[in-house]
């Protein structure tokens, strides 16, 4: 696997069909069956990078599922930060409506249970392989299963209890089964095993690896096995589990938050010491459709955007001046469409001729102005990173004794970086600090996944959300428990009417 480029594993089947028509039988030159397939080591890595490109889709064309655009539409949109003026399936999420149709959220559903089949078919062939050695298969076995966690994780945030498959499943299947969701308690204790087992096994880098030829900075790691689990842990609320690991996290030692929030994000930035585990492209090889769906629209250098995923002005009037962070939006500029781009000055004002009030904010988290101008682009996106580390531990050691000059830290030095405002230790409760928290964690890492699930952790998605809706105007929609977790998509239901959707919004 090169750096940028984690292939997928595909099976090659060449037809030849003679004109004669008494003979249409097409002749199959190659294929992959049970009797060919995971017999070498090069089998193994093919099939495991499958399973890494299924965070982002499976080729050129399809690259905008998951962790590369959809799956913010899940754990933003929803939320006070994410905004889309198109109508249909994300403007419902938009306005936190939303029902068991929405393409979106079924959308979603299906491709992190790809990667889910995925991941449980590689460790059950790869467990199965005579022709590598224990050393080997441990290391693959331990990145399917981080991978795996992570799309359950995934998966929890969203739906709560769901179908729970694994690589027992694929020995005896039955395609006709109608499994009842497994509780979220049954979800996290597999990938709290499959995580510590993957803590175990996996290097802290592959530097020197004797497996893949060269330092595959996209693929699983020990740092990242510990953070994701500690998340686990943060949601949970074993605070101390979580507060241990992001401490063993840094002392490993080769993490650090990159010189400026704007450099991180810049194209060209692929990887730097602050990611932990990141969905890499290359734009020439296998690039995402980021900077179609967050482009800014009629932009004079950012050209044919769509600015589908974008930020709303109250969480962008939310930072302070001095805050480096408010300096990556497309605030104003002079469209091709001869019209002035800009914010209004107050809700609702009618906008004078030749300019152009937009209902929200592109942000140039993933379409950086001074990137490639092509269709497809080459930018990552952070899974996991440092500064949510630094972000985590401050949260966990606050709930386990307040706001200590260590949890202080930690967050200043994030803030630090972008020149915010910093926290003082003495004006603090534990109450003002775990929402000067859940604040920060808003600004630092917006579209990246994290915010529904951080609302929800502390316990103010519903108040955050509905205090948002009415400073713009519109109806406080989220009620809990019933908006808690996503309906179960409908052609799920229709498939296995176990997926049962009472008490959610249907």
């Amino acid at each position: 696997m090169k750096k940028y480029n984690i292939l997928l594993l595909a099976a090659a089947v060449v037809t030849q069909f003679s004109c004669n028509k008494s003979s249409l039988e097409p002749k199959i030159y190659s294929s992959l069956t049970s009797q060919n397939a995971f017999l070498t080591k090069s089998d193994a890595i093919a099939a495991v990078n499958a399973v890494y490109a299924r965070l982002k889709g499976p080729s050129v064309g399809d690259n905008y599922d998951y962790w590369t655009v959809r799956h913010f539409a899940l754990t933003d949109l929803t939320t006070d930060v994410g905004h889309c003026s198109y109508a249909g399936d994300p403007g419902q999420l938009s306005l936190v409506q939303w029902n068991s149709a929405n393409g979106l959220i079924a959308e979603d559903y299906k491709q992190i249970y790809k990667l889910v089949a995925n991941a449980n078919n590689a460790i059950y062939n790869i467990g199965a392989m005579k022709s590598i050695t224990d050393a080997q298969k441990s290391q693959f076995l331990a990145e399917m299963k981080f991978l795996r966690a992570i799309a359950y994780s995934d998966l929890t945030d969203a739906w709560g209890p769901v179908i729970l498959n694994t690589e027992k499943d694929i020995a005896n299947p039955d395609y006709k089964a109608q499994t009842p969701p497994s509780p979220v308690a049954d979800v996290d204790a597999l990938m709290i095993s499959d995580l510590q087992n993957a803590i175990n096994v996996l290097p802290t880098d592959y530097t020197k690896s004797d497996i893949y030829t060269s330092n595959d900075v996209g693929r699983a790691t020990k740092g990242a096995a510990m953070f994701l689990l500690a998340r686990i842990y943060l949601r949970e609320h074993q605070w101390q589990k979580a507060a241990d690991l992001t401490k063993q996290v840094m002392d490993l030692g080769i993490y650090q938050l990159y010189p400026t929030y704007e450099g991180l994000f810049k194209e060209s930035n692929t990887w730097c010491s602050e990611n932990i585990f990141s969905v890499l492209s290359d734009a020439n090889v296998n690039g995402t459709e980021l900077l179609n769906h967050f482009g800014p629209l009629s932009h004079p250098v950012l050209t044919d955007r769509w600015q589908y995923y974008a930020v709303t002005w109250d969480f962008y009037n939310s930072y302070g001046d001095e805050d480096d962070r408010k300096k990556m939006f497309f605030t104003q500029y002079q469209g091709v469409d001869g019209l002035t781009h800009k914010q209004a000055p107050s809700q609702g004002a009618t906008a004078p001729d030749g300019v152009l009030y937009m209902p929200d904010v592109a942000t140039m988290k993933y379409a950086d102005p001074n990137g490639a101008n092509a269709y497809y682009d080459g930018h990552s996106v952070d899974i996991l990173r440092y500064a949510d580390v630094l972000l985590s531990r401050a949260e966990a050691l606050n709930e386990l004794g307040g706001p200590t000059a260590e949890a202080v830290s930690l967050v200043n030095q994030v803030k630090g970086r972008s020149h915010a405002k910093l926290l003082v230790q003495a004006n603090l409760t534990q109450a003002t600090f775990r929402d000067a928290l859940l604040q920060e964690r808003g600004w630092e890492l917006y579209y990246e996944g994290k915010r529904r699930a951080d609302l929800k952790r502390f316990g103010k998605y519903d108040v955050v959300v509905n205090a948002y809706l009415k400073r713009i105007g519109q109806t406080n929609t989220v009620q809990l428990p019933r908006d808690e977790y996503f309906p179960y998509p409908l052609n799920q239901v229709n498939i296995n009417p176990n997926l049962n959707n009472s008490g959610r919004q249907q």
